[in-house]
């Protein structure tokens, strides 16, 4: 069984900044993509980042040149900075993985979510 536990939500001012973690537990043998995705209230879920095994990077419009992605493999965790923020990022981010097991199967897992609230 995999995990992924969140944390650094919170609330912020406009133009404030955020970290965002998410750390990775249990029996797998290693992981491929890791990212964060994001809904707000009466929206649909967006992608926010997402960074490969090989640290390549990518992002949704809204956030390119505010929000960079980053992880560390030792600690099988990954960040995501957030600076500049908007009111418009408010929402519930999730965090998302794509482990690899002992079994070479593939097990797509998201945390439980850490909420973002960014105000005017």
């Amino acid at each position: 069984q995999v995990q992924l536990v969140e944390s650094g939500g919170g609330l912020v001012q406009a133009g404030g900044s955020l970290r965002l973690s998410c750390a990775a537990s249990g029996s797998f043998r290693s992981f491929n993509a890791m990212g964060w995705h994001r809904q707000a209230p009466d929206k649909q879920r967006e992608v926010v980042a997402r960074i490969g095994s090989g640290g390549e990077t990518t992002y949704a419009d809204s956030v390119k040149g505010r929000f960079t992605i980053s992880r560390d493999n030792a600690k099988n965790t990954v960040y995501l900075q957030m600076n500049s923020l908007k009111p418009e990022d408010t929402a519930v981010y999730y965090c998302f993985s794509d482990f690899i097991l002992y079994s070479y199967s593939h097990s797509l897992s998201w945390g439980q979510g850490t909420q973002v609230t960014v105000s005017s």
